[in-house]
């Protein structure tokens, strides 16, 4: 696969084709999972949020007393490699994903939470999703390995802002201007991760609230400003240290990149964080690299 990153909307086989391949996948792989990559140094290997597509066939999800019918590219979320409620007929075939928690950058709390959760492959977010993971359902069956290292990635994001999506129907702040606020100050902070001078008070300042009212809002999300934006930080640095075209590059000159000012500082929150030092979490991506072969 080439190292350059996926389209947002990537290029699927005809339908026919896609419905043949993932079928075979699920046949295939019907007792197990396809692993999107693999955990990290440090992490428990059973912590892992697991994604079932529904490819054809009669399948409902019963929950709260309920039975939904599913569609063929509907989506499941669970905490086990078998969603609970789940009815199917002998005919209906599935490709179940297993994504460690650590590249999903979601709380523990709300893992737990989007268990039981069904998101419909027809509609919004749930659609590129749906679309993803059948790519990478048929490029795995086709290479007999984990799908390329960057389309991994990206359906780790897209799985993350699903499930987020999520969570956010079921939460009844979801309806008022609050969630709407957050997303906008979240995406101020992407745009600005690289700025050294971005604080507090500079995100206040851009979104015309008060310092004071900019905590509050991370404290009602379980976290604050601060840890926000160093975890940010912090995954972006990860991504970059583990590129092919990055490896020469030195740990002091990405940290500085994201906004870090101090190497030491960003040595020990980067271990804090991810249970590696940096050159360790380098060297460990360039050593698995080659155990990719659809990259």
């Amino acid at each position: 696969m080439s190292q350059s990153g996926p389209s947002l909307m990537p290029e699927t086989p005809a339908p026919d084709v896609a419905v043949h391949q993932l079928d075979q996948a699920a046949r295939d792989g019907g007792n197990g999972c396809i692993d999107i990559l693999s955990p990290p140094p440090g992490t428990d290997p059973e912590d892992c949020l697991y994604v079932t597509l529904h490819v054809h066939g009669a399948a409902s999800v019963r929950r709260g007393g309920a039975s939904t019918a599913l569609a063929p590219g509907d989506l499941l979320i669970s905490t086990t490699p078998h969603p609970a409620g789940l009815l199917q007929d002998s005919a209906c075939r599935m490709v179940r994903f297993r994504i460690p928690c650590f590249y999903l950058g979601i709380r523990q709390s709300d893992v737990r939470r989007a268990g039981g959760l069904m998101a419909r492959g027809s509609e919004g977010i749930g659609s590129i999703a749906s679309q993803f993971l059948r790519t990478l359902a048929t490029r795995a069956q086709t290479h007999r390995a984990r799908p390329g290292d960057h389309l991994a990635r990206s359906v780790c994001d897209i799985v993350a802002v699903l499930v987020t999506e999520l969570l956010d129907r079921e939460n009844p702040e979801h309806h008022n201007g609050t969630a709407e606020l957050l997303s906008r100050i979240r995406s101020h902070i992407e745009q600005n991760l690289a700025d050294p001078d971005l604080s507090p008070e500079s995100i206040a300042r851009a979104q015309h609230i008060s310092v004071r009212y900019l905590h509050k809002l991370f404290q009602q999300d379980g976290t604050t400003v601060g840890q926000w934006v160093r975890r940010r930080r912090l995954d972006a640095c990860r991504r970059e240290l583990e590129r092919p075209s990055r490896r020469q590059t030195s740990v002091s000159a990405v940290a500085h990149r994201w906004g870090f000012v101090s190497h030491s500082h960003f040595s020990r929150a980067f271990r804090d964080a991810f249970g590696v030092s940096p050159r360790e979490w380098q060297a460990y991506a360039t050593r698995t690299e080659g155990h990719n072969p659809a990259s």
